[in-house]
């Protein structure tokens, strides 16, 4: 009974809202006829991704595309076991698609988990046609970042699900790093340099994104492995070719100068101007793209990258990111020279460049000829207070992004209002050039409610009511209404779903997971040193949630969520516990210090023995897929070290003053077992100090760490207990979950 109700509800739901922007008017009711067509050479992708997600139901799906007056719009309507989705494209729809199973069958699937499996085995029929349509041509995801913080090692079968899941959500653009290394030596073999030379010159693959960005070169030694080159060549075509089918542009790096060490012997007449150190590593050098000598290399580099990945239209480029030396170059010339061999290879080509601090310059968009070959993916959008970046870039195309996540932090949260607030204020404005979405976080598969309404926005005609839009979550999110759900979302997006503008736009970080030190105040360098929203109102959701009826606790999103929500609950409470350290501390109360400081170390435990219980926050699979990368033992030890190191000192001692040592902290079960480690090694030191009344041991938490990533143990790389069995022994035990005090619970009775 209670499942037909849930059905009903959704049905009610689709008939009386408008869950995107509504119908085109020439599309629904204009005199211009549709031209249908089931062409399978167009419509196979789209069946595949129906056939991935939905293999019991994928029978019940018709799709049609719909050849219209242009807009990009989706409608889906039919009968119980026969639904029919209409759209002009592939994007437009797997879109579709998503938006009814959300809002028709009241399901979904993220890229942190689904409840797919409480579809009933006829597909309901909605009562009225869900429709929608795109107001921006260009949704684009991945952060430059991504390949490192997110799955340096992944296999075919992770980026598969990844690119279905983008689809499911109406993204059409996503970047491709992976396959560069092949790309840069395949160019420069022609210019003189064997493929031995060039592997010493390529960083490992967690760190490759900073090379690609010209910030690095040639890290972590002592080389990369012609297989490990060809394997990940492979990879990447695949994973364009997959793009390309199911009508999605894989965005590619651009060249714009990069250099392998020594070039100049190879070439005399090239300009090369070396680029400094980036954090203390050395960076690529720079040719000079003035010189004659660039639109050899870049006419090759083109060439090469067409042969090995096939073809696209969108190209990133970033000179001069976070630094460089440009020497005597004139900055507009070198973009000039860069936009037009660029046009060369790819006559109409769009040059896609991240907006972040300075970049682009001035100077580089003057260089651009013709600015609609442009694109700008805004990550700081959301971060401060509202520029006009038509003004501040002069009329070129941009996209509204957002960096909620930065280092692959665990961190719940995002500036969820502002985007609702300023997006639709921007796509308004006359003179407007927002012509897209760009989904950026440092690393992705984290905050699946961000991730659900951002791309939505794309699709909707104005701004959502947010209380609706998360209690419709709460519902399509487990597949069922339930009042305690819709209590927990209610929590949660009044908290970390709710922070404002401002000087940031992710949320705190662990202080558990932080260099240790009694007055810290943030893990990374860069992050936010005070919470952003109420630690106590937050922690509430975790009774809620766990008060969810049994019949929607078993899909992988209620559980992905649960252990999300109690590991941030005791996380924020890090924040409380840390300063009553301190001042035990600093009043030499050694009993006091030394019962706080066992506190601190149990929440460390509970937070490693919740967090194995749910797949994605496991430091052993993230080993495990390093490790099996490798040719041999040899090497294997090498990629462990990249993947390690990433999470702790990141780079090589030169970096160590640079404030990057953590960075990419992360509570992962695994990973917090060695952060209790550096704590108690602290809180020893401390002890010591106070009981012999002298001064503190140093500890090398550089050396420490590098210890660490040069090991070579293993951790589970699957779940070892259930989460909801863990996590209520641990509250029914009284650890304090809360801010103040335990937890108090209520469960249903069941």
């Amino acid at each position: 009974m209670k499942e037909a109700n849930t059905r009903r509800h959704f049905l009610k739901l689709a008939a009386g809202t408008a869950i995107f922007s509504p119908w085109a008017a020439k599309v629904a009711g204009s005199t211009t006829p549709e031209r249908e067509t089931k062409k399978p050479s167009e419509l196979a992708g789209a069946s595949g991704v129906v056939k991935r997600l939905l293999p019991d139901h994928a029978g019940q799906i018709d799709l049609l595309l719909a050849l219209t007056d242009g807009s990009e719009s989706f409608r889906v309507e039919g009968s119980a076991g026969r639904i029919q989705i209409k759209a002009p494209t592939t994007s437009a729809l797997l879109m579709g698609l998503g938006g009814y199973l959300k809002y028709s069958a009241g399901v979904s699937a993220s890229w942190n988990g689904d409840c797919l499996n409480r579809l009933p085995a006829d597909l309901p029929a909605p009562t009225q046609p869900v429709t929608g349509t795109a107001n921006v041509k260009h949704r684009f995801a991945l952060n430059d970042t991504n390949d490192g913080y997110t799955g340096p090692y992944w296999t075919w079968e992770r980026w598969e699900k990844l690119i279905d899941i983008l689809a499911l959500h109406g993204v059409n653009e996503m970047l491709v790093y992976a396959g560069a290394e092949a790309v840069y030596q395949r160019t420069f073999q022609k210019f003189g340099f064997d493929a031995k030379a060039m592997r010493l010159w390529l960083p490992t693959p967690a760190h490759q994104p900073w090379w690609l960005l010209e910030n690095m070169s040639a890290w972590v030694g002592p080389s990369t492995s012609q297989h490990l080159v060809n394997d990940r060549a492979a990879l990447a075509r695949k994973i364009t070719d997959r793009l390309r089918e199911l009508g999605m542009t894989p965005v590619l790096p651009g060249y714009f100068g990069i250099l392998p060490d020594g070039f100049s012997k190879h070439r005399s007449a090239a300009r090369v101007i070396p680029q400094g150190k980036w954090l203390g590593i050395k960076r690529p050098d720079w040719l000079d793209p003035t010189c004659d000598v660039f639109g050899a290399v870049a006419a090759e580099y083109y060439r090469a990258q067409a042969e090995l990945l096939g073809p696209s239209s969108m190209f990133k480029m970033d000179p001069m990111h976070e630094g460089g030396e440009s020497g005597k170059v004139n900055i507009a010339s070198a973009a000039g020279a860069i936009d037009r061999e660029l046009q060369k290879a790819h006559p109409g080509s769009i040059w896609t460049i991240l907006g972040w601090q300075e970049n682009p310059r001035g100077e580089v968009l003057a260089g651009i000829r013709n600015k609609q070959n442009a694109l700008i993916l805004d990550g700081q959008a959301d971060r401060y207070e509202y520029k006009d970046r038509e003004q501040q870039w002069n009329d070129t195309p941009y996209a509204f992004g957002t960096i909620w996540n930065f280092g692959g932090h665990t961190t719940m949260g995002a500036n969820v209002g502002v985007w609702n607030q300023r997006y639709f204020d921007q796509l308004k404005k006359p003179g407007s050039r927002l012509a897209g979405i760009a989904l950026l976080p440092e690393a992705s598969c984290n905050n699946p409610a961000a991730f659900a309404f951002f791309t939505e926005m794309a699709w909707r005609s104005g701004r959502t009511d947010l209380d609706q839009w998360f209690a419709d979550w709460s519902r399509y999110r487990y597949g069922g209404e339930d009042s305690n759900a819709a209590r927990a979302w209610d929590i949660l997006h009044r908290t970390a779903y709710d922070m404002k503008s401002g000087a940031w736009s992710e949320a705190h970080d662990s202080l558990y997971s932080a260099q240790p030190s009694l007055t810290a105040k943030s893990a990374c360098s860069w992050s936010p040193l005070e919470p952003r929203y109420d630690l106590a109102v937050f922690s509430q959701a975790v009774a809620s949630l766990m008060g969810v009826d049994r019949s929607l606790r078993n899909s992988s999103a209620y559980r992905y969520d649960l252990v999300d929500v109690v590991r941030q609950a005791i996380a924020n409470h890090s924040r409380v516990l840390l300063p009553q350290i301190d001042q035990a501390y600093s009043a030499k109360d050694l009993t006091r210090f030394r019962g706080l400081t066992r506190t601190w170390l149990e929440q460390i435990r509970l937070l490693d023995r919740v967090a194995g219980t749910e797949p994605a926050l496991l430091l052993g699979e993230w080993l495990a897929e390093a490790r099996a990368a490798a040719v041999d033992s040899t090497e294997e030890g090498q990629l462990e070290f990249d993947a390690r190191s990433l999470l702790l000192e990141w780079g090589p001692e030169s970096s160590r003053g640079s404030g990057v040592h953590d960075y990419a902290n992360r509570e992962w079960s695994g990973l917090l077992e060695y952060y209790g480690q550096r704590w108690a090694t602290y809180f020893n030191a401390l002890e010591a100090a106070l009981a012999k009344q002298e001064a503190v041991r140093t500890v090398d938490w550089f050396a420490m760490d590098e210890d660490f990533a040069k090991q070579r143990n293993s951790y589970p790389g699957r779940p070892q207990e259930d989460f909801y069995q863990v996590i209520e022994e641990i509250i029914r035990s009284g650890a304090a979950l809360g801010i103040d005090s335990p937890l108090e619970m209520r469960f249903n009775a069941e």
